[in-house]
Order: C-alpha cells, then structure tokens, then sequence
C-alpha cells in the first residue's frame, strides 16, 4: 500500500519543496492570477511558495503529510492534503495529487470528481484526462471513460491511449469504430516495441507485444459483429503463431473450432 501513495508523496513534495527559499526572496509573480501548471508535469515548485511564503500553516500541513506518509497513515495524509488544497486553492499540482492518491487508493469515484474539477479549470490537461479515464474504467462506465481516453488521445497521440480506445468501443459493441482504430495502431511504428502484460497458463503476469492482443481483438469483432468464424480463425491462428502460450487466443479459437 505503501508504494501506491509515493508519486502522489513526490509529487506534493515537488510544489512545495522550496517553501523555505521562497521565505527568503521576495515573490515575483502576481499572486492574483492563477497557477497555470505544464499537461505533462505537477506545478512549478515555486508556485505555493511565492502565493503564501509566509504561511506557517502551508509548512505546518506539509510536514504533517511526510510524517503521516512515513507512518503509513493514509487518512491522515489525505487530510492534509486538503488542508494544503484548502490554503493553496490555485495550485493544480496538490489537487492531483489528491485525485492520484485517490485512485492509487482505488476510491475511483473521487479521483474521477477531483479530476473533473481540474478539467472544469484546463480541458486539456493530460494528467487529469488519465485520472479520470482510468477512474471511469475501473468503476465500469465504459462510455465515459471512452470520452476521456478520445479527448487525451487528441492531445497526446498515445498508442497506449489508442489500445484502450480499441477495447472499450469492442466492449460498448462500436465495431467499425473499434477496427478504424486498430488500423491506426497497425499504422503506428511504435506498435513493433509496444508490450501489454496479461496472465499466461501459469497465471502469472507476463509481457507480450501488444499486435497480438490487437489480433486477438481483430478476430474477437470479426467473430461476434460479422460473425466470420473462418476469418476470426485466422487471426488467432496468427496470434498463437507469434504467442503461442497465449491464453485468450488459444479459448477463442476453441471456439470456432
């Protein structure tokens, strides 16, 4: 459980870790406008000390939150996490870090409305478009988490993005929506190096490249949507060409048999 709260510990300790050398210099910003944080990174370190350098509370809850982390306390930690929220309300950085702590946590529900607040402030941030991808799949309400993975994919241009895509419009039975995607994916050079990891016959987790699992799935839409078992056989049959310990291939080709 430990491991699951430490990017939200660094990513908390990133906005705040020159607090102190912002007690030594003068802010520089105008403390009236918002934070405005990097998609791709947490908020610049500076950004709550410049807002509130001289605010023992802001130092008091962020020794709080290490101690708690240290000691395994994650409600304790959670606390004050809101009550670093609560006194630097403009840093987008400590409002993630609750939504990832959240998830991390498996309360999807509210990782997914903390991200939703972080969304309602930059629709475009690609942090809070995974938090809440990912929270709406975990919690089975594939059509959002749909929405969300389409919106990142128009930013980011992921094949992992496009992998998750595929599956959820086979499972929401939007086929040819489904195969126009895996047709991206075959186009995508990085599809060649790109592994997924999945439960072999041993069931232990192993890494396979990802164009198996998208065969796999080419010969799933073939089978339940056209209902092609010849052509739904051949692409097992090249999964298991390339995988052959390939489990989900090796069930679905059983049953065209």
């Amino acid at each position: 459980m430990k491991m699951r709260v430490i990017v939200s510990f660094v990513l908390v300790f990133i906005s705040l870790q020159v607090f102190s050398q912002a007690q030594k210099q003068p802010a520089k910003t105008d403390t009236k406008q918002p934070v405005k944080t990097d998609n791709k990174q947490p908020a610049a370190a500076s950004q709550i000390g410049e807002k509130k350098q001289e605010s023992p509370l802001t130092e008091h809850f962020y020794k709080k939150y290490i101690t708690a982390v240290q000691w395994n306390d994650f409600d304790v930690a959670k606390d004050a996490l809101y009550d670093l929220i609560i006194e630097n309300p403009l840093n987008d950085s400590l409002i993630y870090s609750l939504a990832y702590f959240y998830y991390e946590n498996q309360k999807y529900v509210p990782a997914v409305l903390v991200s939703q607040q972080l969304l309602a402030r930059d629709p475009k941030s690609i942090s809070a478009l995974e938090i809440s991808a990912l929270g709406y799949e975990a919690m089975g309400v594939k059509d959002r988490a749909l929405q969300s993975y389409e919106s990142l994919y128009l930013i980011s241009n992921g094949i992992g993005t496009l992998y998750k895509m595929a599956f959820l419009q086979y499972e929401l039975k939007r086929f040819t929506e489904s195969l126009a995607t895996i047709d991206i994916i075959f186009a995508n050079k990085e599809l060649e190096t790109t592994k997924v990891v999945f439960t072999d016959a041993q069931n232990k987790s192993k890494e396979y490249p990802m164009k198996v699992s998208i065969l796999n799935l080419k010969g799933l839409i073939q089978l339940d949507h056209f209902g092609d078992k010849v052509a739904a056989k051949k692409f097992f049959d090249e999964v298991l060409a390339i995988a052959p310990d390939f489990v989900s291939a090796k069930e679905n080709l059983a049953k065209v048999k």
